[in-house]
């Protein structure tokens, strides 16, 4: 079994800086971490690994710095890594990010299971998973909190709902993203860790995926940023204060005033 997870290097969100010309975010020389759900997915599909055997390819699109993202997953037990990195990748929304993965996944050619966070924290449009799944034209469970791996083809997840939990088979290959409930990241280990110093990282340009240069990067992308603002203050704060019963009769008293319907 090859599984496929795709991770995204995010900045620190104490060092979220945009761009005032492109306005994209600015990524050079600030400090950045791997997108916290998308550690989720290297655990998922390392727990496959430990219990059922499988090969683990980590693929992530981004700068040359975003090499160390992949190195720290190789450092957990992944078996492989691949970066895709071309300045034709720049400045890609979600579709174009999602056609440039697709690509990767394409070109590997023995994928059974993509596993993705269910969204990136820099972004937060939990658009690429399912964009992806698309263009490889497989199926795919969002929010997914379990998998189970059967013997015929196929996996069982649980999907966490508003409503509560549901249960799906799902035919290989497919795609998933997965979120916190999945399980906590391993600790790396000393062998892992050493290995992970010494591995080659494969690179990848738009050469390799052989992608139209006018559906990557900004050419490719049908959304783009033409502002950034911080939002104004809207109307005034009331802080409710003294014991629950008492700051619960002032909220009513509130909402009675504001003449909220049906109070």
């Amino acid at each position: 079994m090859h599984i496929v997870v795709c991770i995204k290097q995010v900045p620190d969100t104490k060092n979220v800086r945009i761009d005032p010309d492109t306005h994209t975010l600015v990524r050079q020389g600030v400090e950045s971490i791997i997108n916290p759900f998308d550690m989720f997915a290297v655990e998922g599909a390392l727990k496959i690994k430990d219990e059922n055997g499988a090969r683990v390819t980590v693929l992530t699109m981004g700068p040359p710095q975003a090499a160390e993202a992949l190195r720290d997953t190789l450092g957990l037990g992944a078996d492989d890594a691949v970066l895709l990195s071309d300045r034709a990748f720049a400045g890609s929304d979600t579709w174009a990010t999602s056609t440039t993965l697709a690509a990767a996944v394409r070109k590997m050619g023995d994928v059974d299971l993509v596993i993705c966070g269910k969204q990136a924290v820099d972004g937060d449009t939990a658009q690429v998973g399912p964009e992806m799944a698309a263009l490889l034209d497989v199926p795919f469970a969002t929010f997914v909190k379990k998998i189970d791996v059967a013997r015929s083809g196929s996996i069982t997840v649980h999907r966490q709902t508003d409503e509560g939990t549901e249960v799906w088979k799902v035919q290989l290959p497919a795609l998933v993203t997965v979120i916190k409930e999945l399980g906590e990241p391993r600790v790396p280990s000393l062998r892992h860790k050493m290995r992970a110093k010494k591995a080659e990282i494969a690179v990848w340009g738009n050469s390799e995926l052989g992608l139209d240069p006018n559906s990557t990067g900004l050419c490719g992308s049908f959304t783009q940023v033409v502002r950034v603002f911080s939002p104004q203050r809207r109307g005034s704060r009331v802080q409710l204060e003294g014991s629950i019963e008492n700051q619960v009769e002032q909220l009513f008293q509130y909402l009675k005033k504001a003449r909220v319907p049906g109070l």
